[in-house]
C-alpha cells in the first residue's frame, strides 16, 4: 500500500505543506501513520478525502461545513463526485459566459461597433448580483439616469471611451492634490468644472437643457456616504472625500442654480 510524506501529498495535490499541518490540526485531515519521529504519512484514503476537501473548497464551502459532510456516516463519495461534477460544470457554463462578455466587450471597445442590450454589460455575472448591481445604482442615481448612462456609454468608441476615462482619472489626482485648499476657491471650482463636465457624460446628459443640480450635489453627498467611490489603492479616503462633496456642493449652488 503506497504512503506518502507531507512534502508528497502537498505537492500531488498542489497545496501547501502549512495547509496540511492546518487541515491535521483541527481533525479535518489526519494522516494514516504519524512515525515514532512523529512525521506524518498519508495513505490512498487521505488522497481521496484531500480530493473532497479541494472540491467543497473549489464551491465556496467553509472547512468547519466540509468537516461535517465529510464525517457524516452516511456520505457517498461517488455520489458527491458526482454533484461535484454538475456543480462545477454549471460554474463552467458561466464562465464561458463571463469570457464571452469580456470578448465582445473588448471587440466593442476596439472597434466602436454599439452594443444594442445594456444586459451584455452583465452577462455571465449571477442574475442576483447584476439585479442587485442595477437595482443599487438605480436607488442612488435614478432608474432613468441609469438606463441613459448605460446606453451613452455602450454607444462610445474605444478612443472616446479610453480619453473619458483618463480625463476623470487625471482630474480625480488634481482634486486630490488639492484637498487641504478651501472648497471654494478659484483654482479647486475650476477642477470641479470639469469634473461636472466628465459625470454629465457619464450620465449621458453632457449638454442637456436640465443642468442636474441637485443630482450632482446628491452625488458629492453619495461620497461622503460610501467610501467605495473615492477609495484609492483600497484604502478608503473620507477626507478628501468629504473635501469634494463641499467643493461639488458650491458649485451646484453657486452656478447650476
Amino acid at each position: 500500500m503506497m504512503s506518502y510524506s507531507v512534502q508528497k501529498m502537498a505537492k500531488i495535490a498542489g497545496v501547501s505543506i502549512r495547509t496540511l499541518h492546518l487541515y491535521d490540526q483541527i481533525g479535518l485531515l489526519k494522516p494514516s501513520i504519524r512515525t515514532e519521529a512523529r512525521y506524518r504519512m498519508y495513505g490512498e484514503k487521505e488522497l481521496l478525502r484531500l480530493q473532497q476537501i479541494l472540491f467543497y473548497k473549489e464551491l465556496d464551502f467553509p472547512l468547519k461545513e466540509i468537516q461535517g459532510i465529510l464525517d457524516n456516516p452516511a456520505f457517498d463519495l461517488v455520489e458527491a463526485l458526482l454533484s461535484h461534477k454538475v456543480s462545477l460544470q454549471a460554474r463552467k457554463d458561466r464562465i464561458s459566459t463571463l469570457l464571452e462578455t469580456i470578448d465582445k466587450t473588448v471587440n466593442h471597445l476596439k472597434t466602436g461597433t454599439i452594443m444594442l442590450k445594456p444586459e451584455e454589460l452583465y452577462a455571465g455575472m449571477a442574475k442576483e448580483t447584476a439585479e442587485a448591481y442595477r437595482a443599487e445604482a438605480s436607488e442612488k442615481y435614478g432608474k432613468e439616469v441609469v438606463e441613459r448612462s448605460e446606453k451613452a456609454l455602450g454607444s462610445m468608441s474605444k478612443e472616446q471611451f479610453e480619453v473619458l476615462k483618463s480625463d476623470l482619472k487625471e482630474n480625480a489626482s488634481a482634486l486630490a492634490a488639492l484637498k487641504n485648499e478651501d472648497p471654494a476657491n478659484e483654482s479647486v471650482q475650476k477642477l470641479i468644472a470639469r469634473h461636472y463636465e466628465i459625470i454629465r457624460i457619464f450620465w449621458g446628459t453632457f449638454g442637456s437643457a436640465d443642468k442636474q443640480a441637485d443630482a450632482y450635489k446628491g452625488l458629492g453627498q453619495l461620497y461622503v456616504n460610501d467610501e467605495r467611490f473615492t477609495m484609492v489603492d483600497g484604502t478608503p479616503q473620507p477626507e478628501y472625500a468629504l473635501f469634494l462633496s463641499k467643493a461639488m456642493a458650491h458649485f451646484a449652488d453657486t452656478q447650476l442654480k
